[in-house]
């Protein structure tokens, strides 16, 4: 059994060399979404607080990143996030992709599936308000108007409408 924790302990002493690299990349502004589509302070603030972490080029690390092998678990946490939705990278995006992404960044607001719940345990403070989801709400639908992909007058997709006509 000594043998056993003695070995235990060797291989958790060796994992903590093997060290992820870590979301701290240099954001070009031209790429961001608010190079063009600025967003209003408390959209900005809440979305610092519950989404940028796992959906842009730089995240606010816990100082428990540094204990293997919950550095790799939100290493592959923060490159899935990315992978879906990535701020810093949106205005490469065509703008049906564009579209799509704001769709989805309303029902996650709407439905409640954002900030995970996982993330919300550890970071309280990403808990949003319902006026702070009400206006990353209605930050989306101005970012889908100004893709092209809803009607301004009224708010409905340009698709649904065409269907209706």
């Amino acid at each position: 059994m000594k043998k056993f924790l003695i070995t235990l302990v060797f291989i958790f002493g060796v994992l903590q060399l093997i060290r992820p690299s870590k979301n701290m990349g240099l954001v070009n502004p031209v790429n961001s979404i608010e190079a063009k589509l600025p967003m209003p302070a408390i959209v900005k603030s809440s979305m610092q607080k519950a989404c940028f972490d796992c959906h842009s080029n730089n995240t606010r690390y816990p100082w428990y990143f540094d204990i293997q092998p919950i550095g790799w678990y939100l290493t592959n946490h923060v490159r899935d996030g990315k992978r879906h939705l990535n701020f810093d990278e949106f205005m490469t995006y065509n703008a049906k992709k564009m579209d799509h992404k704001m769709e989805e960044l309303i029902e996650s607001q709407t439905e409640g599936w954002m900030p995970l719940e996982s993330y919300t345990w550890i970071h309280s403070d990403a808990k949003l308000s319902q006026e702070e989801k009400n206006a990353i709400v209605d930050y989306a639908k101005k970012v889908r108007v100004a893709v092209g992909y809803m009607n301004q007058n009224n708010g409905e997709d340009k698709e649904k409408r065409e269907d209706r006509d």
